[in-house]
């Protein structure tokens, strides 16, 4: 009689269960293992062809202000995101506003290019918002400041392109709540903000945690609003130097050295998003 357990059956046990994931790993393995391994290999590779690690000191020594500045700036993004979206979700879970969901979740479908136009004219000196100031009569508008090519000006932009995703995936999480949780909390005295912080914040951290990591990824690699909106004369994002070296300078093995410096950068980020998928 055959054992249940024999090598064969085990393997083709694995087998099928590793199947189902193959799409999945062929995806991960072409679209992010292949380039990078192929940015390694050229960035350890000068341009007269010599094997070296000489890209990466050049890389750090050029741009290492603008590795500080590119992570502050996503950080920075990133925490005024997370407050916004865990703020307006609560509320929006709490409460049946389905304009105010739709508003909200308008940048999901907006371009970032278009994004990077739009707050551009909004912050510019005489745009939109100063504008609007200068009606109210207290205000010079010859003598506002521009906000449109600031560090303020990038964090606003990536912000709010962002939010419609971060709300979709908060907002997902918060309304898996149980509705006799919140009914039991509210006949207790509790207001729309502790249940906010108390009760959909504490019981959707994985929510929080994955939507904190895809768009601190997005803003890591984002180069269409950084180039509308970035600064000329100060620190830069990671991907305006990448974009410099590699059309200007065409010094493939620094621009692919500055690419897997970005890769290792979000790495921590990608491993904790790939971890939560393990334990669901």
């Amino acid at each position: 009689m055959r054992k249940i357990n024999s090598p064969s059956i085990l393997f083709w046990n694995k087998a099928a269960g590793v199947g189902p994931a193959t799409p999945a790993i062929a995806v991960v393995g072409l679209l992010f293992v292949y380039p990078f391994v192929l940015s390694f290999i050229s960035s350890l590779r000068s341009q007269e062809g010599v094997w070296t690690f000489a890209n990466y000191a050049e890389a750090f020594s050029l741009y290492g202000g603008d590795l500080v500045f590119t992570l502050w700036v996503c950080l920075a993004s990133l925490a005024l995101l997370v407050v916004f979206t865990v703020m307006i979700g609560g509320f929006l879970r709490l409460g049946a506003y389905p304009v105010l969901e739709f508003i909200f979740k308008i940048p999901l479908f907006v371009p970032f290019v278009v994004v990077g136009h739009a707050m551009r004219v909004f912050l510019a000196p005489h745009g939109t918002l100063n504008s609007a100031i200068a009606i109210t009569g207290f205000f010079d508008p010859d003598l506002m400041p521009s906000f449109a090519f600031t560090t303020f000006g990038l964090i606003a932009a990536l912000v709010w392109k962002n939010l419609g995703l971060a709300l979709l995936l908060v907002l997902g999480g918060f309304r898996s709540v149980n509705e006799g949780m919140l009914e039991a909390a509210r006949g207790m005295g509790a207001g729309k903000l502790r249940l906010i912080w108390h009760f959909l914040v504490p019981m959707n951290k994985s929510s929080i945690g994955v939507m904190a990591v895809l768009t601190f990824t997005s803003m890591l690699g984002c180069f269409s609003i950084p180039s509308m909106l970035g600064n000329a004369s100060g620190p830069q994002m990671l991907m305006m130097d990448l974009y410099h070296q590699s059309v200007y300078q065409h010094n493939y093995g620094l621009a692919n050295t500055i690419g897997v410096i970005t890769y290792i950068a979000s790495m921590g980020a990608a491993i904790y998003y790939l971890k939560g998928l393990a334990k669901k």
